[in-house]
């Protein structure tokens, strides 16, 4: 397309200086020789010439049309950017519904697995950690449920409605909430600690280890 184009303007170049020259050309056969090569010269100089302008206000103009494409393109480049972003990212009421969706299966979750609960471990506001251990059928206590803030807070109130001691932990509690997911069983290091709860707890319900 470009070659073509450059193609077109120094034929038209050509054109307009042969239509310039024209009475130049028409005396020509007049002349002597030496006088037709001077006039030759001149006509293909000026040709030169003036195809070399055309040729660089043709760069020039390209140069500027492709610097504004690139500009343009990266506009849109960025704006397509945004846009998969805000389609990857998803409607903020929806991610919203989807918290409280899953802020309730959580919820829920907990509702059960603290009542299995032998022991609530604390901290004593932040941090609720419900351990439950079955020597028969496990090879470690395991942590049922743990939480912090408001969820801690749901866990002592189930465990309160469910007559579970709540024992106050602090390195412990914070041992646990650092170390294990709900699910988890107590890691080696919290064996002992966790160990002295539960034989409190057994002494204080009048239960064999």
């Amino acid at each position: 397309m470009r070659w073509t184009s450059a193609r077109s303007i120094a034929g038209g170049v050509a054109a307009i200086v042969s239509w310039r020259m024209h009475d130049v050309l028409m005396v020509l056969p007049q002349g002597s020789l030496l006088q037709g090569f001077a006039l030759i010269g001149r006509l293909m100089l000026e040709l030169a010439l003036m195809v070399a302008l055309a040729l660089l206000i043709l760069a020039l103009l390209d140069y500027m049309f492709q610097k504004w494409k690139h500009a343009k393109d990266l506009r849109m480049s960025k704006q397509e950017v945004r846009d998969e972003h805000k389609d990857s990212e998803g409607d903020p009421k929806l991610k919203h519904r989807r918290r409280q969706f899953a802020q309730q299966i959580a919820m829920q979750r907990i509702n059960q697995a603290v009542p299995t609960a032998d022991v609530i471990v604390t901290n004593p506001e932040h941090i609720s950690v419900a351990i439950r251990y079955d020597p028969k059928a496990m090879h470690a206590p395991q942590v049922v449920a743990i939480g912090v803030d408001h969820v801690a807070l749901r866990i002592r109130q189930i465990a309160a409605t469910h007559a579970i001691p709540i024992v106050e932990r602090k390195p412990l509690a914070r041992l646990l909430h650092g170390s294990v997911k709900t699910g988890d069983f107590v890691p080696p290091d919290a064996y002992a600690a966790v160990a002295e709860v539960l034989a409190f707890v057994y002494r204080m319900n009048g239960r064999a280890a």
